[in-house]
């Protein structure tokens, strides 16, 4: 970013949020009001944090702003958080079981309101937040529709990929049916954000559900990368953006390395041009001019909630051009209101233009922030160089932070 202030622009790269149940309804088509007001009065709102003292962090614009300045963050990137109209539970999550034709046209209705709420939301702090749309895969064309009503509407945090997950009732994402997707958001310059959660699969009705969705969410989420770039999504559209949010970091040069090392066995490379596997390949791999590691470096970026220390020391292998962290406000697991500490304990020791990178300037540039007004902002809220070089002892990490893995795993020594 620019020099015009000594102190780290911070941008939150991952933060979530949403109106209350009865603040989507004047954001429905009429016609749906009188659905709404049934499904209202019948939906038990599963999450606490949702519905408690605190709930208004999701669509309070004054204390938002307040405790995320306190927070030493100026700016952020909005994904959903809370219930939108006629769903079961956040949209962010696979919904099952599968929706009914009315079910879908209602749901459709209910993102579609989230937007138009996101959208003032947004207005309401200009330039300090990058409001982000949600679609349906069940209608590429509406969808498309919808992402040209999101630029149009200010809504400069693109798109949130949805998951489709087997059972999910669409096609995967390496299908040909979202061609027009990708075109639409390229052509609009909007980046697509896929986050965690949303590509999970039904994991049944048993006690074990809630632990298994837990080790094996981040997988799920991974696999949307090989299949954007073996279909060839990202060769077809090469200043298409993608972000992967609140999936790790530590994952990438490993992964790299085996989507790299197929990409030849299934090219037949390395005398194996007449393998099972190089059938296997034939007509995809083809298609495809770059490796997969020169696809990530250029079109694909990391939202790094609550980044660890030991994925901050593999930054070159992801690309500190690639980071950009994040707080997850207002998830009980991020770091906030303990951002401050948390960037010591990730970024003491990194030399300043690096930090200066992913603490802000990596999303600044993905999202389009308003770069001269966060600086000013910075002056007042931001972290100095010297406050984030100094390293957090572990005795410092304050007790109500161990919600946070990253503080927890540095308390036990876990990395």
């Amino acid at each position: 970013m620019g020099a015009t202030t000594d102190r780290y622009v911070v941008i939150s790269a991952d933060c979530h949020g949403g109106a209350s149940i009865d603040g989507y309804k004047p954001y429905l088509a009429s016609r749906f009001h009188d659905d709404f007001d049934r499904w209202a009065a019948e939906f038990d709102n599963p999450y606490a944090d949702n519905k408690g003292a605190d709930a208004d962090r999701n669509w309070s614009s004054e204390r938002r702003l307040a405790e995320m300045e306190a927070d030493g963050v100026v700016a952020e990137v909005i994904f959903p958080n809370t219930i939108p109209p006629f769903f079961p539970k956040v949209s962010l999550v696979n919904q099952p079981p599968g929706a009914t034709e009315g079910d879908l046209e209602r749901r459709w209705a209910g993102l579609q309101a989230h937007n138009r709420w996101l959208a003032e939301f947004c207005a309401a702090a200009p330039g300090r937040r990058a409001g982000i749309a949600q679609i349906m895969l069940h209608d590429v064309d509406a969808s498309v529709r919808e992402i040209e009503w999101a630029k149009a509407n200010g809504l400069t945090g693109g798109i949130l990929l949805p998951g489709a997950p087997p059972g999910s009732g669409v096609p995967p994402l390496y299908a040909p049916d979202y061609e027009p997707i990708w075109a639409a958001c390229e052509d609009l310059g909007l980046p697509i954000t896929h986050h965690s959660g949303s590509a999970v699969p039904d994991m049944g009705p048993y006690p074990s559900a809630q632990m298994m969705f837990l080790l094996e969410v981040t997988w799920w989420a991974h696999r949307s990368l090989w299949h954007l770039i073996y279909s060839g999504v990202m060769e077809r559209h090469p200043t298409l953006q993608f972000v992967f949010t609140e999936q790790g970091t530590a994952w990438i040069p490993e992964e790299l390395t085996r989507l790299d090392y197929y990409k030849g066995r299934l090219a037949g490379a390395s005398g194996a041009g007449g393998s099972q596997e190089a059938k296997f390949g034939a007509g995809a791999v083809d298609q495809l001019s770059l490796s997969p590691s020169q696809y990530w470096a250029r079109q694909c970026h990391l939202g790094s909630s609550f980044i660890r220390r030991h994925e901050v020391a593999l930054r070159e292998a992801v690309g500190v051009e690639r980071i950009m962290w994040g707080s997850d406000y207002p998830h009980l697991e991020g770091c906030w209101p303990f951002s401050r500490q948390h960037l010591r304990l990730a970024f003491a020791g990194v030399p300043e233009d690096e930090v200066r990178l992913m603490v802000g300037g990596n999303a600044a540039a993905v999202y389009g922030f308003d770069r001269d007004l966060l600086e000013r902002l910075a002056d007042e809220h931001g972290p100095t160089p010297a406050e984030v070089d100094d390293p957090l002892d572990p005795e410092e990490i304050p007790d109500e932070s161990l919600r946070c893995p990253a503080f927890a795993s540095a308390r036990f020594g876990l990395g």
